[in-house]
């Protein structure tokens, strides 16, 4: 992902807002790049990010997601790239469908403040 695809991301996530936008990011440069911030200045207010401590990833729910895929992934038979991404793919699919699931992931004691 790009600084400018993020940004697009962002534009598409306000069109739908109907009041103030809170967005938990890890530090990624894309994250910080000129063109997001710019673009976060221009909302004037209606978009705040959060950016988690460095080294951190014991809080980003993201985290929760891909240890739940790579379970699922470790347990079939690989023999290619292609295989891995239809797998990963297929349990991202499946995660999707699981409501409960997702949920869970914000459970964990550390990743609680992104469910209040």
């Amino acid at each position: 992902v790009t600084a400018t695809v993020f940004r697009e991301f962002l534009s598409r996530l306000m069109l739908g807002a109907s009041g103030p936008v809170f967005l938990v990011l890890d530090g990624h440069p894309v994250h910080k790049a000129r063109i997001v911030q710019d673009f976060v200045k221009a909302q004037k207010g209606r978009l705040k990010l959060f950016y988690l401590p460095p080294y951190s990833p014991h809080l980003n729910p993201d985290e929760q997601v891909w240890a739940h895929v790579k379970r699922s992934v470790s347990r079939r038979l690989v023999q290619s790239k292609d295989d891995m991404k239809r797998l990963a793919i297929g349990a991202l699919r499946r995660i999707q469908k699981l409501p409960a699931l997702v949920k869970s992931f914000f459970r964990q004691p550390e990743c609680q403040y992104a469910s209040m």
